[in-house]
């Protein structure tokens, strides 16, 4: 019988299973670091950032401000330890570069 977060055919699903494959590397380093952090990670940091601009402008105490800022931070951390875990696994200059690659995202994400 599947888990909670699987399906009948054995596939991860829902939130946790999502969270569980990537930590296990259930999914490929290239989807992974490409697809999840550098597309759709940036592109939630973005939209982020953009509601918090609106909040400032629309006077909302600097606190809320921030914490909307700021609220990808865990999942960007997140998806950063992911790609590392699975980049160890793999081995190679591909996945030391995105290695690389994930920390200077990560560092770039929470500064800007």
């Amino acid at each position: 019988m599947p888990g909670p977060a699987e399906s009948e055919d054995g596939k991860m699903g829902g939130t946790a299973g999502f969270f569980r494959s990537r930590w296990h590397g259930a999914v490929s380093l290239d989807r992974l670091f490409w697809r999840d952090l550098v597309v759709v990670g940036t592109a939630i940091n973005v939209a982020s950032s953009v509601v918090a601009l609106v909040l400032l402008g629309l006077k909302l105490p600097l606190a809320v401000v921030l914490a909307v800022h700021f609220a990808p931070v865990p999942y960007n951390i997140f998806l950063t330890l992911a790609v590392w875990r699975v980049a160890e696994k793999a081995g190679g200059a591909k996945a030391s570069l995105m290695m690389l690659g994930s920390a200077l995202w990560l560092i770039l994400v929470v500064v800007v």
